[in-house]
C-alpha cells in the first residue's frame, strides 16, 4: 500500500512536497529544513506523499549521517512509515561509507520507541548540540568496524 522514494530534491515540485508535509506535521513547531542539502524520501499512499524524511552529513560526529527530519501525517500514523524510513536512510548510510547515523529527539515518545524498535542506542555525545533534556541516538552501520 505504501511505497519509500528517495527523491530528487532539486526537482521543485518535490520540495513543494517536502515544505507541505513539513507544515503539515510540524505545524510552526520546528523550522523549516534546507532541502537542497542531503538525501531525501518520500513515501506514497497511492500517487499522495504521506511522509518524508531526510539524512545529512553530520556536523557534530565525524564519518555519519545525521537523520534531521521525519513526518508522518497523522491520518497515516501506526503504518511503520518512520521506521521504513529509517531502513531506507541507513541503506544510503552505508552507501556512503558513513560509520554510524546518529539523530535526536526532544519531548517525542513516538520517536524515541521507533529508534529503539530500530536498534538504536541512547548516547552522550561530547558536544551535546540539542535542549537539556534533548535525548541522542546512535546506530553504527557496521558490525565489524566496532566490534560489535
Amino acid at each position: 500500500m505504501y511505497r519509500i522514494r528517495e527523491i530528487d530534491a532539486q526537482d521543485e515540485d518535490i520540495v513543494d512536497a517536502l515544505a507541505d508535509l513539513h507544515r503539515l506535521t510540524f505545524f510552526d513547531n520546528a523550522a523549516m529544513p534546507s532541502f537542497d542539502s542531503g538525501h531525501w524520501w518520500l513515501a506514497f499512499c497511492g500517487n499522495s506523499p504521506v511522509a518524508f524524511a531526510g539524512l545529512v552529513p553530520s556536523t557534530h560526529v565525524e564519518n555519519a549521517g545525521y537523520f534531521c527530519r521525519v513526518g508522518v501525517i497523522d491520518k497515516h500514523w501506526g503504518r511503520s512509515l518512520q521506521l521504513r524510513l529509517m531502513r531506507a536512510m541507513e541503506w544510503r548510510a552505508r552507501h556512503n561509507g558513513w560509520n554510524c547515523v546518529v539523530s535526536d529527539t526532544t519531548d517525542n515518545l513516538a520517536s524515541a520507541n521507533n529508534f529503539i524498535k530500530a536498534g538504536y542506542q541512547l548516547y552522550r555525545p561530547q558536544h551535546p548540540w540539542g535542549w537539556p533534556h534533548t535525548l541522542y541516538w546512535r546506530k553504527w552501520m557496521s558490525c565489524e568496524r566496532h566490534g560489535r
